[in-house]
């Protein structure tokens, strides 16, 4: 499985202070660990999950994609995950908005 940091993620997390580096870090570990986790979006944001969690009472939100490769294995059909691209993180506010705008950019 390859792991993706898109720039608007990367950027967030090298100006976050430490201890909320290291609570975005766990969260990517959880989303690794189970990339069902999040809650999958609909309309403009069809295939993007999104995955809240709190720090110091704020509630933080991380924007990622799966993607998936089928596999026939002894005619059991398999769904593999390839990649997994972390598109933004950060507060609610205009969260929603700013990723997309960056989807439409990409």
């Amino acid at each position: 499985m390859e792991i993706n940091y898109k720039l608007p993620f990367y950027q967030y997390v090298k100006k976050a202070y430490k201890p909320l580096q290291l609570a975005i870090e766990d969260a990517v570990e959880l989303i690794i660990g189970n990339p069902e986790i999040g809650e999958s979006k609909v309309g403009d944001l069809v295939g993007i999950r999104v995955y809240k969690f709190r720090f110091n009472r704020q509630e933080c939100l991380i924007a990622y994609r799966c993607l998936l490769a089928s596999s026939d294995k002894d005619s059991i059909k398999k769904l593999d995950i390839l990649t997994i691209d972390f598109y933004q993180v950060g507060s609610h506010q205009n969260f929603y908005y700013a990723l997309k705008r960056y989807l439409r950019r990409e």
